[in-house]
């Protein structure tokens, strides 16, 4: 288990690790013969999208289960089947249409009449007659079928859960030291920083001597010059932007919830101040170590799309 600065990469600290987007997810759950499964798949999503697969008698659930899940979930395209079997023996009642079987009965005996038939008819004949019986469903209880789904739903969230955070571990503990490595580059450029006048300046003398052979040079006024250059090409600010995204970035590690947006809007601002340093300083000693710095924050930016 690696650290830094105090913040450990520990899948059984929820509050202090980076989560991932990719998980895996199974609960199963059964109660007087009703039993549900439920299966939940997460992948990487700029935003939230949740995809429910339920059979039509129990659509009516899908706004629960959702809700449930987003109590959980912030970032991510997950999947969610659920499977519910009723084991039960269904309850099923007869229903005599009274109304209608009267009017088969009085239809028929006039029908009789008509024909000046004998007007014989059987309990069983009127039985056989569209819709004279009607069987009947006993109707599902939704609420203790829902009770059933959530226990089975909160055991495939937790299960996702652990995964999403176990990965965000493996995440953690590669994108430390590459900031580790960044915050290195970034004193090396602090060390070097201050060296860029008095060099800025021996270079500008030096080639003014070449050009005005043996002309006297006014000190006061190159040194004037290489303030004035010096102003524009100076890497303090940048530098200074640069070390405070990096301890943001290390406060972001502490917090609970879905910090992956936040860090990758971050570290899009670290590459912004290290391109300017880049482009200012112009140094054999810093552009390498740009080099190195662009390198390390385009590794994590990748790795960044996988947190939630």
């Amino acid at each position: 288990m690696k650290a830094w600065h105090g913040v450990m990469c520990n899948p059984n600290q929820d509050a202090k690790v980076l989560r991932s987007m990719t998980g895996f997810g199974r609960g199963e759950y059964e109660k007087d013969g009703l039993h549900a499964t439920v299966e939940i798949r997460s992948v990487n999503h700029r935003f939230l999208e949740l995809v429910v697969r339920i059979s039509r008698p129990y659509f009516s659930l899908e706004e629960k289960i959702k809700e449930r899940v987003q109590q959980d979930i912030a970032r991510g395209h997950l999947d969610i089947y659920v499977n519910i079997e009723d084991r039960r023996g269904k309850k099923r009642n007869v229903k005599l249409d009274k109304e209608l079987v009267l009017a088969y009965y009085n239809s028929l005996k006039e029908m009789a009449k008509t024909l000046n038939i004998d007007f014989q008819l059987k309990v069983n004949d009127l039985a056989q007659l569209p819709d004279a019986l009607v069987v009947e469903e006993s109707e599902e209880d939704l609420d203790e079928v829902w009770s059933v789904v959530e226990k089975a739903l909160a055991e495939g969230m937790a299960h996702l859960s652990e995964m999403r955070t176990r990965e965000g571990a493996r995440l953690c503990e590669d994108l430390i030291p590459r900031k580790n490595r960044i915050a290195g580059y970034v004193e090396e450029i602090k060390k070097r920083a201050p060296l860029l006048s008095e060099e800025l300046r021996n270079r500008l003398k030096s080639r003014l001597q070449t050009l005005l052979d043996d002309c006297e040079i006014d000190e006061n006024r190159l040194a004037a010059e290489v303030i004035l250059f010096a102003e524009r090409s100076s890497i303090t600010e940048e530098l200074v932007r640069l070390s405070s995204h990096l301890s943001q970035l290390e406060e972001f590690l502490h917090l609970k919830g879905a910090v992956g947006r936040r860090i990758e809007f971050l570290l899009q601002e670290m590459n912004r101040e290290v391109n300017t340093i880049g482009a200012k300083a112009a140094d054999l000693v810093i552009s390498p170590l740009v080099v190195e710095i662009k390198s390390e924050l385009e590794k994590m930016r990748e790795q960044i799309q996988n947190v939630e």
